[in-house]
């Protein structure tokens, strides 16, 4: 098994053009948006209380674990630049009934669009540091937090599924049709279905703008009549390769093992991909949500394992890290390779026409926002490569695929180091591998 960072082929392969994502900014850039946000919530009206905020909020003062830590998340953020102050001096968000405030506000409103690495993830931006801090940590990974924050971004979605939602879907400053948006996603017009002609670009609501669709022939099937190359499912920048995976591992400490028990959360099907490979990348908010079968073949079975929705490995936060050492600055960016093992993911199991690939899975991991992870494909349904398999709703995520020990396979990741700091894409529906079939008759 090997991976190659580049590799000539003899077929006719799509272009060769790449989109080259956001680079993380500093966290300076994300404070001075977050301070602007602040402000202006503090500075408005009082709003009525969502119902599902009121209920977080009893939640918490509910119990005696919660609100112990939903106070000491705050107050375990050093008390040092950047994390003590905003770029001008002033405190930032430091409790936790500020933090429902601003939820408050948020599940009432669209993403505009800004230059941070969180653009689209305005309560990931309030959360990145306490999701960082060891009660933090603690907090986000408890099962009736995650129950009430499902609720909250259930809400949400509701609006962002609405005609109101369309209202940054313009070409004002922080409209998402903008100058500086357009200097990020360049030939939007061209690349996506839409309609450049009618009001919104003819999107109904955000979540369609969010879930766009390329034109005919923007993405075409690498090697569509090859079995033995398997396409990229996702719009995405290369994350980690991995190799001989552990069924069970220490996922939390700071190189992030796999541990495919967790992954697969024990689905009868794990131990065949005892020893396996992992492929793993990153969609930005920016980037193209659709997922598509990597491989010709059927679905074995699908479904959505329930998990966290903002939880930060440990190792890439606060605790136990150097003073001159910086936690992620746009977690879990960092976290990737743990929240594939506690994160809300989607399952999608396929047997490989190709008898050389056999039986894999694709995992769709939500991240952040990101609170539905939609599977369009059923039990025994045929897929050729290239066909929708789903998608994510609201947020950028990550995706792994998973194969079986005995797949001789070899990754070509264009050119790209699979890393953290990645951030050019590689097409979907494009080659990231290849397959060996292994000789008979040997002995």
């Amino acid at each position: 098994m090997v991976l190659r960072l580049h590799q000539k082929r003899s077929y006719s392969e799509p272009s060769t053009e790449r989109i080259i994502l956001q680079r993380p900014r500093e966290p300076q850039d994300l404070q001075a948006w977050l301070k602007i946000f602040v402000n202006s919530v503090n500075s408005a009206p009082l709003q009525p209380v969502h119902p599902v905020i009121e209920e977080f909020r009893e939640l918490i003062e509910g119990d005696a674990t919660l609100y112990m830590w939903f106070h000491q998340m705050f107050e375990e953020i050093p008390y040092r630049a950047p994390y003590d102050n905003d770029p001008t001096g002033e405190p930032q968000v430091r409790d936790y009934k500020h933090m429902l405030k601003l939820f408050n506000t948020i599940i009432n409103k669209a993403p505009e669009f800004n230059t941070t690495s969180l653009v689209g993830f305005p309560i990931n931006a309030i959360l990145n540091w306490p999701m960082g801090t060891p009660s933090g940590v603690a907090a986000l990974l408890n099962d009736k937090v995650n129950a009430q924050i499902r609720k909250m971004l259930n809400a949400w979605a509701l609006y962002l599924s609405s005609k109101d939602s369309t209202y940054v879907l313009t070409t004002a400053k922080e409209g998402w049709f903008g100058e500086i948006a357009a200097e990020n996603m360049p030939g939007f017009d061209q690349t996506f279905v839409c309609q450049p002609e009618k009001l919104h670009r003819g999107f109904e609501s955000w979540d369609d703008f969010f879930t766009r669709e390329f034109r005919n022939g923007k993405r075409p099937v690498a090697a569509p009549n090859d079995d033995n190359v398997i396409i990229n499912a996702c719009e995405s920048a290369p994350y980690r390769v991995a190799y001989n995976v552990s069924d069970i591992a220490r996922f939390w400490i700071k190189a992030q093992p796999y541990s495919l028990r967790y992954m697969l959360a024990d689905d009868i099907l794990t131990p065949l991909f005892f020893g396996g490979t992992v492929y793993q990348a990153f969609l930005s908010a920016i980037s193209y949500h659709r997922w598509h079968s990597p491989v010709d073949g059927t679905i074995v079975k699908a479904y959505v394992q329930s998990g966290t929705y903002f939880s930060e490995a440990l190792s890439q936060g606060f605790a136990g890290r150097s003073s001159h050492v910086k936690p992620d600055p746009v977690a879990p960016n960092r976290s990737q390779a743990y929240i594939s093992e506690v994160a809300t993911r989607a399952l999608i199991f396929i047997e490989a026409d190709n008898p050389a690939i056999g039986l894999m899975c694709f995992i769709g991991i939500g991240m952040a926002e990101v609170s539905t992870c939609d599977i369009r494909v059923h039990h025994g349904q045929k897929v050729k490569k290239g066909d929708q398999l789903g998608m994510f709703h609201y947020g950028g995520s990550s995706y792994c695929l998973l194969f079986r020990p005995d797949v001789n396979i070899t990754f070509d990741t264009h050119g790209l180091e699979p890393s953290p700091e990645q951030t050019t894409n590689i097409h979907v529906n494009d080659y990231v591998a290849f397959v060996k079939r292994r000789s008979r008759g040997l002995s």
